[in-house]
């Protein structure tokens, strides 16, 4: 297989897959432009804040992508390139890309508030508290696991103790010192723009501008040297800000320039898979239908190809934080429905491209990832597309190289930040009934609904559980993750089905993803159970095993009000049916 030419084909099928698929999506829906949308028929200058399309959709596309579009692909290879390509495209078009687009779509028809509030309008109050829950325990463990990932990546120390050295150290220097520069001129940007009207394309050619600068700087200039329990102390009381802080001023414009360099990521994958095939060195080593011998080793996952294939590959294809994104700071910044399309739909499908720039790169070196010669995947895709670059501009290897793991690593403190205001809103609206607000409450519930209350518990309870081990239950995540995607999918179904709107296209993608979740969950019970039972595991394995085992229970009992919900549904058509 020529690299070259998968990523063209896929390309090609994304695309009609956005212009056919998408657009008979907005039509079954109903998107109407000129209806108000909740950004600005809630407008408070904080979460509700009306975005220009091209800010938003930086905004969405930084936050639901990151790491995730690379990782995914890259573990799941050693199950071959053929179904891994396969699940990004069905999966990106048909289960991903409607997961996102009906969950923002939803989540504008019900003021801009979580999955939560459209179970509850659909599946009723307690399937919304067993949703809330669940969804704000995953959200901890993201906070958990981000500071974390960022902590490590500034810190001259490791989470263990142990002293960062060498290039490491001056590369955990530099990113801190860019990520903190960033800060200051995303701020700068979202001032210009918001309060001196100036324009987004004017404001954009300096923002790039700004970030060569920034990079140039960090790159030689970084006296910021700080432990990895220092720098969790300080992430703690930056997400405690910046998750309270008006989106305008730092979680919109951050968002959007950070969004460029997931650009330049995309563009500079392109140029380096088509410029290698063009020089004659399109390497594609990767076996069509992969290689059992490697499972476990190196960045590659462990597991049958079901359902190992669909928890690893997330973001790439379908991913339940997306529906979190979509239905909680998207929902409330769109301003207008017609922007629905492209900023869910039209996102997930170009994070389903950097899921086919992965596996090019890593199909281009298959065998040195085969052999072990990478620790991480994030170290694969760099070193892939470096590599290609390398075969017809070598001068340009290494700096290739750098930038790709700097913008990376830049997405894990936006993800950081989005996580957090997405766990906030989730505490909240536990406390509040359908329709109602903070200042609609009272007594324990209103200062529990206080947004302050809500962020300080959040991040103390994030924070915390990242310095204290949230790795003994982070093997759980995938699964989690995926649970999320197929409780979104239910919610959105049974509410447009409600409504009198078209949701048979929620069928296949619902019960295919809740099978998927249970099935993995079984298995790592089974696992965990086994392994403790044979003195290979401590007593973390019974934890696991205990959470999933409740994690099956709550699928099992979500499955079943929706599908008492849609069997009510049917009825009662059928029955108007015959009325008319």
């Amino acid at each position: 297989m020529n690299a070259a030419l998968l990523l063209v084909v896929s390309a090609v099928v994304l695309l009609a897959g956005y212009v056919l698929y998408g657009g008979w999506l907005a039509k079954q829906w109903g998107i109407n432009p000129e209806r108000k949308t909740p950004a600005h028929e809630l407008e408070d200058g904080m979460d509700y804040v009306p975005a220009k399309t091209p800010v938003l959709m930086g905004h969405h596309f930084s936050s639901i992508a990151g790491a995730g579009p690379i990782n995914g692909p890259i573990q799941a290879a050693v199950f071959g390139w053929v179904p891994v390509l396969l699940w990004v495209l069905i999966g990106g078009v048909f289960f991903g890309g409607v997961h996102d687009f009906g969950a923002l779509f939803a989540s504008l028809r019900h003021k801009g508030q979580s999955i939560g509030e459209i179970i509850d309008d659909s599946m009723g109050r307690t399937a919304k508290k067993l949703f809330l829950t669940f969804g704000y325990l995953t959200l901890l463990l993201v906070v958990a696991a981000f500071s974390s990932i960022v902590a490590s990546t500034f810190g001259v120390t490791t989470a263990a103790g142990a002293a960062v050295e060498g290039a490491a150290l001056a590369a955990n220097e530099s990113t801190a010192m860019i990520s903190l520069l960033f800060i200051v001129l995303a701020m700068l940007f979202g001032y210009f723009v918001y309060r001196k009207n100036v324009s987004v394309v004017i404001a954009s050619v300096f923002g790039c501008l700004g970030i060569v600068a920034i990079v140039a700087i960090g790159l030689n200039f970084h006296p910021i040297a700080l432990t990895y329990n220092a720098w969790m102390w300080i992430l703690g009381a930056y997400i405690l800000v910046a998750s309270v802080t008006p989106v305008w001023i730092l979680l919109q414009p951050r968002d959007y320039l950070s969004s460029f360099l997931l650009y330049f990521m995309i563009a500079a994958g392109i140029v380096a898979v088509i410029g290698a095939a063009l020089t004659g060195n399109g390497t594609f080593d990767i076996p069509a239908m992969g290689d059992a011998s490697l499972k476990g080793t190196g960045v590659f996952t462990t597991g049958t190809i079901f359902p190992a294939l669909f928890v690893t590959i997330a973001c790439g294809a379908i991913s339940g934080f997306h529906s979190l994104v979509s239905s909680g700071t998207t929902a409330k910044q769109l301003d207008n429905e017609k922007n629905a399309k492209p900023v869910s739909y039209g996102s997930m499908l170009i994070e389903c491209l950097v899921a086919v720039i992965s596996i090019c790169s890593i199909g281009f070196v298959w065998k040195a990832a085969a052999e072990g010669s990478y620790a991480s995947p994030t170290q694969v895709f760099a070193g892939g597309l470096s590599a290609m670059v390398g075969t017809f501009a070598p001068g340009l290897q290494n700096v290739m190289y750098q930038m790709l793991i700097l913008a990376v690593s830049i997405f894990c403190l936006t993800s950081l930040d989005t996580a957090t205001r997405l766990a906030r809103y989730m505490f909240q609206e536990f406390f509040l009934e359908q329709g109602q607000t903070a200042a609609d409450t009272t007594g324990y519930k209103k200062v529990l609904a206080n947004p302050y209350v809500a962020t300080l518990i959040t991040v103390v309870l994030g924070v915390s559980l990242g310095m204290t081990g949230y790795t003994k239950i982070w093997p759980l995540f995938g699964a989690a993750n995926q649970l999320l995607a197929a409780v979104g999918l239910l919610a959105v179904c049974t509410w447009l089905g409600s409504v009198g709107k078209n949701n048979k296209m929620f069928y296949i993608p619902m019960v295919f993803m809740l099978l998927v979740t249970i099935c993995s969950l079984v298995q790592t019970i089974t696992a965990k159970v086994q392994a403790y039972s044979s003195g290979n595991a401590d007593f973390w394995a019974l934890i696991q095993a205990t959470i999933a085992v409740l994690l099956v229970a709550l699928s099992l009992v979500l499955a079943a009000i929706a599908a008492k919900t849609l069997y009510g549904q049917l009825k009662a058509d059928k029955k108007n049916e015959k009325a008319a």
